[in-house]
């Protein structure tokens, strides 16, 4: 079993992907989006198709800000999950924001969301909440 991150080039699908796998939180908290407006949110970042052997299961999304690099998105297809994939997308992550220099990796969860507990076991921490998100971040010159 590998897994790979490669450059997305198909956004119009890697859009499709995000709005299907995050239709109940959508649904709940922003009923206003649809598949245009993530594509719209996420045209201009880094985009990556994560693969499993050799099939898209998953995107991930990053952007980088001063000394921060922030993971604007992580998902894997319900069918492909708890298999350790989104755990070795973190460590791309953080290997891809180390080599641009970047000090931190945050990002911005759904509070109802099942990779919290993810997030928080690979060593993210709370810096702030608000009514539905929690703001993580991790240092990374630890």
């Amino acid at each position: 079993m590998t897994i790979a991150f490669v450059p997305s080039t198909e956004l119009q699908r890697a859009a499709e992907f995000t709005f299907d796998n995050m239709r109940v939180y959508y649904a709940q908290y922003a009923p206003e989006w649809d598949v245009e407006k993530v594509l719209s949110a996420t045209s201009k970042l880094i985009n990556l198709d994560i693969l499993f052997d050799e099939k898209v299961v998953g995107v991930m999304r990053l952007e980088y800000e001063d000394e921060n690099c922030v993971l604007r998105d992580l998902q894997i297809i319900p069918n492909e999950q708890n298999k350790g994939i989104g755990f070795t997308a973190l460590q791309e992550a953080k290997r891809l924001a180390l080599n641009a220099n970047k000090n931190t990796l945050s990002l911005r969860v759904f509070k109802i969301s099942p990779a919290v507990a993810l997030y928080q076991r690979d060593g993210f921490v709370i810096k702030s909440e608000d009514d539905r998100f929690f703001n993580m971040v991790k240092d990374l010159k630890q």
